[in-house]
Formats: structure tokens, C-alpha cells, sequence
């Protein structure tokens, strides 16, 4: 009896999720990695299975990833201490070069591996082949900019025939040509606007946006554009939250429908976000 009903159970999810894949078959998702979701195999495992069926059932789906502890880790193997900046990592020519060597040659390949061993078609795309960037000047942190440009051709072209393009968050200097350290968060809202994708989904290590950072039962399931403004002054939209929500706000203002924050901690918060009428994380929505 106790197997009838949890096969009735496992049915009636099927069923809520029916019209969310009918309608979302077809559009485009762009999905952003990071945190500690990343570090912890069972919660990059479980990410990874919900990108998956999201590709198994129609949806054109992009990642964006970031790779700041692997960075970290890499810095301190070759010597030297990571160093930040208002919570940018300062970017010299050297550490660049561990940057590009991290996140092109081990972080990303590990992603589009763990999809294909899924059966999904996934490939690399380095965001320098699309993000134009300019140098941040205010504070200089060395080689690290803010994105003035996206050519989403090479990414349009990859979901029309099936692919996961999975990109990092580097850039080419519009002014020198150098390659760019960039905001995972902010190159991934930049790739948004650009493609006016349906849904934007910010995936970390943080239930969503909490009035109380200490306490999660403060969840705010839903976030207006309007109501924003008076969340920073009163200090609820502040450090690391801060960009990720000014990033989704420009989203959201140039076409994009909507932006979700999940926490990639609880194993398939993305699907539980995506395809279930109550949601788990926050929307921002106009």
C-alpha cells in the first residue's frame, strides 16, 4: 500500500509540473553556478541532474559559472594569498593567468563533463569569445571589469542545435584587448539582458534574499523592482547581495521576465523552483 502511494505521490508532482514544461519547451534559461555549491559534490551533483532533465524536456538552457574557491586554491598552491578588494578579487597579470587557467582548464571542463556523462550535450564556451568588457578604475583592482558588450551569437547558435554552452566569466578589454576578470553574477546578467532570456536563475549558497541573514524563516519569496531601493538604505540588499540584486534588476528592466535566487544547497531546489507552483527560493519580478 505504502508503494501504491508513494507512486500516486511521484504522479501528482509529474502532473503539477505538466503546464510549467509545456510552457517553458523551447525558451531560453540561463542559469548561473556559484558559492560553495560548486565545492560540495552531492549539491553540484543534484544542480547538474535538474540542468539536465531541464535540457531533456526542450528548454535551451546556458550556464554561467564562477570558480572563485578553486581560484583561491590555486593562488595559494602557486605561493601567494588571494587579496580582495570590496569583494572583488584584486587581479594582477599573474594571478589572471591562474584565473584563465582555472576556470578554463578545471572548473569548466568538470561542468560539461558531469552534463555529458548525463547524456547531455554540453561544451565550453569562454566568455572572452562574447564579453566585451571596460577596466574598473573605482577602486583598481587590476584586471577586473564590468561587461560593456555581449555578442550572444556564439550562444544562440549552440541552443538552436542542442547544445549547454557552459561559459565563464571573463572578458576581453574593449580598450586594450586584454583578457578581464569578471563578476560571475554580473557577466551572467549581462548575457541575460542580452538574450532576453524567459527565465534568469541565480543558483549559490543562499536561500534567496532574507530580510534576516542570520535567520531563514525571513525569506522573501517574491521581490517587486519597486520595493529595491528601500531595501538597500535599509541595509537588507547589502554585501555579496548587493550586485547579484542590482545585476537582476538591469535584467529584469531590459526584457527579462523573470530572475529566481535558489539555494543550490537543497538538492533540486532548481526543478522545485522552476516546475511547482510554490517556488523555494526568491522571485524578482517588475
Amino acid at each position: 500500500m505504502q508503494r501504491f502511494e508513494t507512486a500516486q505521490t511521484k504522479a501528482a508532482v509529474l502532473t503539477e509540473a505538466l503546464p510549467y514544461i509545456q510552457a517553458f519547451k523551447g525558451a531560453m534559461v540561463l542559469v548561473k553556478l556559484g558559492g560553495s555549491v560548486m565545492e560540495i559534490e552531492a549539491n553540484l551533483e543534484s544542480v547538474v541532474d535538474d540542468i539536465a532533465f531541464m535540457r531533456a524536456i526542450g528548454m535551451k538552457v546556458a550556464i554561467v559559472h564562477g570558480g572563485g574557491k578553486a581560484i583561491s586554491r590555486a593562488i595559494t598552491a602557486s605561493g601567494h594569498e588571494p587579496k580582495f578588494v570590496a569583494g572583488q578579487r584584486v587581479t594582477d597579470e599573474e594571478t589572471m593567468e591562474i584565473v584563465r587557467r582555472t576556470l578554463n582548464g578545471t572548473v569548466n571542463p568538470d561542468l560539461v563533463a558531469r552534463l555529458s556523462k548525463r547524456g547531455t550535450n554540453a561544451k565550453p564556451l569562454h566568455g572572452n569569445w562574447l564579453f566585451q568588457a571596460r577596466k574598473i578604475t573605482e577602486p583598481d583592482r587590476g584586471f577586473v571589469g564590468e561587461v560593456v558588450a555581449v555578442d550572444t551569437r556564439p550562444v544562440l547558435e549552440m541552443m538552436d542545435a542542442g547544445i549547454v554552452p557552459v561559459i565563464t566569466p571573463l572578458a576581453t578589454g574593449v580598450a586594450d584587448g586584454h583578457l578581464y576578470n569578471v563578476n560571475a553574477d554580473v557577466s551572467a546578467a549581462a548575457l541575460a539582458q542580452a538574450l532576453k532570456v524567459l527565465k534568469f536563475v541565480l543558483v549559490s549558497d543562499v536561500p534567496g534574499l532574507l530580510k534576516d541573514p542570520s535567520d531563514p524563516r525571513t525569506l522573501l519569496s517574491t521581490l517587486h523592482l519597486g520595493s529595491i531601493e528601500k531595501l538597500k538604505a535599509d541595509g537588507t540588499i547589502s554585501g555579496g547581495m548587493l550586485p547579484k540584486i542590482v545585476s537582476c534588476e538591469k535584467a529584469i528592466r531590459a526584457g527579462v521576465q523573470k530572475v529566481q535566487l535558489v539555494d543550490g544547497r537543497m538538492q533540486h531546489s532548481l526543478l522545485l523552483e522552476i516546475f511547482t507552483r510554490e517556488g523555494v527560493g526568491t522571485e524578482i519580478t517588475e
